[in-house]
């Protein structure tokens, strides 16, 4: 099974899923998304994409499995993304870049392909010098792909910026989070098909890393909700 992850255009979008594709949840706020139909919901979401790509640049990424698109995540500056103003626990952070919506199709879930897009929209906002990515997490199990679960979020390194019993803003630090970048790295890598040779160990047995007993964080990849 092939694996790549490419920047999100506004082509990309004909191929997502039923309801992403149509969800305004983030980029309109919900007088204006009620005054429009599935049509005009398309229109829309198409015309916000192209706006953002043209001003700000890549703002998702989608996963194609043996050719075919399975999966995506959106991710903008918060002005983008009126929507979350009706958030108990918006706004954002100033200095973060939010990740809104993401999509993995039900039958391929499970699987790891969640993590993968949370990975790729990181090593992409490393490499342009954001420092912080901010989501909204759901704690109610929610699928429809508009609000990501808080579950899912914490499981790839989210850390609870504002709490709330039903939607906690979360956030992950990307300037200090040296081992994340290194396994964003290590996961396109893989992705491209190339394998980096594990490090030799750069201290002997006994040294005060193997005394310590520190180990490598191995928790399952994914869990409830829409990605999973």
């Amino acid at each position: 099974m092939s694996r790549k992850t490419e920047r999100l255009t506004v082509d990309h979008l004909a191929e997502l899923a039923d309801p992403v594709r149509a969800c305004l949840f983030w980029e309109l706020g919900p007088v204006e998304r009620a005054r429009l139909d599935e049509r005009e919901r398309i229109a829309q979401k198409e015309s916000w994409l192209s706006g953002v790509l043209r001003d700000w640049g890549s703002c998702g990424r989608v996963l194609h499995v043996d050719g075919r698109v399975v999966g995506h995540i959106v991710y903008a500056p918060a002005a983008r993304l009126p929507g979350a103003v009706a958030l108990p626990t918006a706004p954002a952070s100033a200095d973060a870049v939010v990740a809104a919506t993401a999509w993995v199709e039900p039958a391929m879930r499970r699987g790891g392909l969640g993590r993968l897009l949370v990975q790729a929209m990181a090593a992409d906002l490393v490499a342009r010098g954001h420092t912080a990515i901010e989501a909204y997490g759901d704690t109610r199990g929610r699928s429809d792909g508009c609000v990501l679960p808080a579950e899912f979020l914490g499981s790839v390194g989210f850390k609870t910026q504002r709490a709330h019993p039903t939607t906690p803003r979360m956030r992950m630090e990307l300037r200090t989070a040296l081992r994340w970048k290194d396994e964003v790295e290590l996961a396109l890598e893989r992705l491209r098909g190339v394998v980096r040779p594990t490090p030799k160990a750069a201290r002997p047995i006994g040294s005060v890393r193997a005394a310590s007993g520190e180990r490598r964080d191995e928790r399952a990849p994914l869990v409830a909700g829409c990605l999973r």
